[in-house]
């Protein structure tokens, strides 16, 4: 069977409401769907990603391609874990969780984004919080970074409330313009700290290795 090749395929994070796992290529074309009708507003460019300057059918396909070369490229020195996020069943997001050298590190960034008709709800502060829980607790992480424009509130609060500190900024280029990036880091001693919602983790132990990590971890 695949997953005997790629363990991944059994990991599982899960909330009261939400389960975090790789899509199957069925559930890939949803998440496709989903990124075609939209991750935010028309109008504003909350991500580097121009979102908006594609054509639904040109949105969907970026994100399959996405999915496909971070599997196809992953390495345990240089990998991109992509995480649908569920719930009841259906898919709402992505969460993202990457690394390089993670070994010696112990450090992830992460990304992701929410459909707009499951916006608002809380879902990105909870399936945010599953993914913490797998880089601290699940493969001993010792700090998590992200990062946000310095004017996408929403973001920035759920980062606040899980404990994250600023960690400088950075300057990038998006339609010709220059914006800025407010650099957010959490360590360890910080999460443990921070209330949470409870997170389960099943089908790790197979994944170590991928994660560059020994089965013993």
């Amino acid at each position: 069977m695949l997953i005997d090749h790629w363990p991944l395929l059994g990991l599982r994070v899960r909330t009261d409401r939400l389960e975090l796992r790789p899509p199957t290529d069925e559930e890939l074309a949803e998440l496709a769907e989903l990124a075609a009708r939209g991750v935010h507003e028309p109008g504003q460019r909350p991500f580097l990603t121009p979102w908006t300057d594609l054509p639904p059918v040109e949105r969907a396909r970026h994100l399959v391609q996405s999915h496909g070369h971070c599997r196809g490229s992953w390495t345990p020195q240089d990998w991109a874990l992509e995480l649908a996020v569920f719930s009841a069943g259906r898919p709402v997001g992505v969460q993202s969780m990457r690394a390089r050298d993670f070994a010696t590190t112990r450090e992830v960034r992460s990304g992701s984004w929410v459909g707009l008709d499951y916006q608002g709800r809380g879902v990105g502060r909870e399936m945010r919080a599953a993914m913490l829980h797998l880089a601290f607790a699940g493969l001993g992480a010792a700090h998590a970074t992200t990062a946000s424009f310095v004017d996408n509130v929403a973001p920035l609060a759920i980062s606040r409330r899980l404990g994250y500190r600023p960690d400088g900024i950075t300057r990038d280029v998006l339609h010709g313009q220059a914006v800025v990036s407010q650099r957010l880091r959490l360590s360890r001693e910080d999460w443990e700290r921070t209330e949470r919602p409870a997170v389960t983790v099943s089908g790790l132990e197979p994944c170590l290795p991928p994660f560059g990590l020994a089965a013993a971890e």
